[in-house]
């Protein structure tokens, strides 16, 4: 009994002779922790970012307006030269080939030949015009209807346009080669010169669109690293505070590439804004000009698709010059 009663009290004994730890005591944080307080702090600045904004919105405003027109005149020429192929894809696009037939090829012959070319899958179209639809419209034509009416005979062929089903030049230079081969052909001509112009002016437009909008991207990459460097300097108090207490320059320069996101989202959506209104303003005029040529052409305006490209674009350019600025100047804020 007594043996049971003296165990717990030298326990006890034991446990108060042991030698206790002093000093302070390191707290340690889980990766849980550290990754709760990055997300919390993103979250904070990007908050932060748009109070900043509309703290002041007349420089904040002037600063997307300038980004939001730089951003307008390369997308409005991009969706204008998008419209422009599109309405030019409904004419007569595709290149032709004006095969003239001997004089004296006989008919069936030359009913033979055009279900063959019809079934060639280089071929898209074939269409037949005899002589006398010839004479007839070039009598129409030419304006010189009594003078022709006096003539013994036609001087004009049987002529076969083909239509190929393709546009690539080595492929419709072998065509018309082929043709030529044929004991019907008196003569071809390859008529492709305005699909190539066409094709030369559209490509043109293109690289232009594509220089302007390097130009106006560098140009807005300018425009935020100088207002990035402007927030910079307001707060240059604030960063070596920061600093002091053991602030890194990754937790420095948070807030300010935040604020260069902002200014390129808003820059962005108020460039789709303008365009959309450039759009609505020239629909009526463009409908009624397509009309009077009876086409029934209407212009696309930047929809979802556009709107999230440009939007994305625009803040991806303001994010990057927010990052040049902040990579130059807070490295340079050091406290003494």
């Amino acid at each position: 009994m007594n043996q049971r009663i003296n165990s717990p009290l030298r326990a006890s004994q034991a446990q108060a002779e042991r030698p206790r730890s002093t000093g302070a005591v390191t707290a340690r944080t889980s990766g849980g922790d550290r990754l709760r307080s990055w997300l919390g702090h993103h979250r904070e600045m990007w908050h932060e970012s748009w109070v900043r904004f509309f703290a002041s919105p007349m420089s904040s405003g002037m600063t997307a307006l300038v980004i939001a027109i730089a951003l307008a005149l390369p997308a409005a020429l991009q969706l204008g030269l998008t419209n422009f192929q599109r309405a030019v894809a409904g004419w007569d696009g595709q290149p032709q080939i004006s095969v003239f037939l001997h004089k004296g090829a006989k008919q069936e012959a030359v009913s033979a030949w055009t279900d063959k070319l019809r079934a060639d899958p280089l071929v898209a179209e074939v269409t037949y015009i005899s002589p006398e639809q010839a004479l007839a419209e070039f009598q129409q034509a030419s304006g010189l209807g009594d003078a022709l009416v006096g003539m013994d005979s036609n001087p004009l062929p049987a002529v076969l346009l083909v239509r190929p089903s393709g546009s690539d030049s080595a492929a419709l230079e072998a065509l018309a080669e082929r043709l030529r081969e044929s004991a019907l052909t008196d003569s071809v001509v390859l008529d492709m010169a305005w699909v190539q112009r066409l094709a030369q002016l559209t490509e043109l437009g293109r690289r232009m669109s594509l220089g302007l909008a390097f130009l106006l991207a560098l140009g807005v990459l300018l425009v935020v690293v100088n207002s990035i460097r402007l927030h910079i300097e307001n707060r240059r108090e604030e960063i070596l505070v920061v600093k002091l207490v053991g602030g890194t320059d990754a937790f420095v320069r948070r807030p300010f590439l935040y604020t260069g996101l902002v200014y390129g989202l808003v820059g962005g959506l108020i460039a789709w804004l303008l365009v959309s209104v450039g759009v609505w303003l020239l629909a009526g005029p463009v409908s009624g000009l397509a009309g009077s040529y009876g086409s029934g052409f209407e212009l696309d305006g930047p929809g979802v698709t556009y709107l999230l490209g440009l939007a994305g674009g625009a803040a991806l350019l303001g994010l990057t010059g927010a990052w040049l600025a902040v990579a130059r100047h807070i490295s340079a804020i050091q406290p003494r």
